[in-house]
């Protein structure tokens, strides 16, 4: 039996750099195929330490997430080099 997929839901602050980024298109792909089947993608999710939020890799971006039941909220979309510092 297939389940449901998540509602998505993004940051004022994921949108507005996904609006900018240059891979935007391939972004939201793979955020949907996160949303609709989050088993595809294992291999490029990573929960991180000591937050309660994982990260998707889409080439050189990260997506920072968190699911709460029927949601899949997109807290951040950053370049690589920065997905990692906290503030």
């Amino acid at each position: 039996m297939s389940q449901a997929p998540l509602e998505i839901r993004y940051s004022d602050e994921a949108l507005r750099t996904l609006r900018r980024s240059n891979k935007r298109d391939l972004i939201r792909r793979k955020i949907e195929e996160l949303a609709a089947n989050p088993e595809t993608l294992r291999s490029n999710l990573k929960r991180l330490q000591g937050r309660a939020e994982s990260r998707l890799r889409v080439q050189d971006w990260r997506v920072i997430f968190r699911i709460e039941t029927t949601v899949l909220w997109i807290d951040k979309v950053l370049p690589r080099g920065s997905a990692y510092e906290v503030n």
